[in-house]
């Protein structure tokens, strides 16, 4: 079926690409650019941190650690939560024009329940016929409507259990991805960091947060989050990622090489120096 105007989609998808740097060029499209866009980055380069742009280090970060190890901090355009990324993460945002999908109202929730019972079911039930039988995966699937779709072809938990993406990517009650958001006049951008894989110690440069979702409870970050390699395939997720987003948009790659990017654009999303991270560290 052929797709027209807002329906249309540029897709990016790179490896590694550092996290700094795929923030810039996603602000970068959010402000300048005039068609929707997908950015799927495989991993980043190295560790780091990356926080909301309304986080306060002092309360979220271990901030001795974090400077002892010389962990970069990020604090990003959108909002969102405090993460720590590596290798393991694997990233993908939706920037998108207010009317690239029907029906959908730019605001917080009803994107984060499109992208929840829309794309990640589309992306879940595509992989479920592997595990269950087709009668099982369609009676799960016709509750739900990008992501749900990939996961629950590898699924291995009981189907009551499954999915709750109303509001956050959750098995169970373990949260597989966080979330972040920014929605301007005409557009929106919805950003979301798969925990493929992360390492323990890693966890230690984060402070347990006073404000959390109610599924957290008291719960430490390792408590509350869960693998994906757990449970499916890290390049079939990323694969049935990309033919769930074909399902809503008419997709046409294009080379990272082949971005027109502008040098003089500046970024909100910046890199906070060690001085910076030392006075919050110590700021009333």
């Amino acid at each position: 079926m052929s797709v027209t105007g807002s329906r249309f989609m540029n897709l990016v998808r790179l490896k590694g690409l550092p996290i700094l740097r795929q923030l810039h060029i996603e602000e970068e499209l959010l402000r300048t650019s005039s068609v929707n866009w997908c950015i799927v980055n495989d991993g980043t380069n190295e560790p780091a941190i990356v926080m909301g742009v309304s986080g306060v280090p002092r309360e979220l970060l271990e901030i001795g650690p974090v400077l002892r190890d010389g962990i970069h901090v990020i604090r990003r355009f959108t909002g969102g939560g405090t993460i720590v990324v590596d290798s393991g993460t694997v990233f993908v945002a939706l920037i998108c024009k207010k009317d690239a999908v029907a029906g959908l109202q730019p605001y917080p929730r009803p994107i984060m329940s499109w992208s929840g019972q829309g794309l990640v079911t589309s992306t879940f039930v595509k992989m479920a016929c592997y595990l269950f039988k087709f009668e099982e995966v369609l009676a799960c699937s016709l509750s739900l409507t990008l992501y749900v779709a990939v996961s629950m072809q590898y699924s291995v938990w009981p189907l009551s259990d499954r999915l709750h993406l109303l509001h956050y990517y959750v098995f169970g009650n373990c949260k597989f991805g966080g979330n972040a958001q920014s929605i301007t006049k005409n557009w929106w951008i919805h950003y979301t960091s798969f925990f493929w894989d992360y390492d323990v110690r890693n966890m230690a440069y984060l402070e347990h947060p006073k404000r959390v979702p109610k599924y957290r409870l008291a719960r430490n970050h390792l408590e509350f989050t869960c693998r994906m390699k757990d449970y499916m395939p890290r390049e079939v997720f990323i694969d049935k990622t990309v033919e769930a987003l074909e399902t809503k948009f008419s997709l046409r790659t294009i080379e990272f090489e082949a971005l027109e990017l502008d040098a003089k654009f500046s970024p909100s999303t910046k890199l906070l120096l060690r001085h910076e991270l030392e006075t919050m560290a110590f700021a009333s």
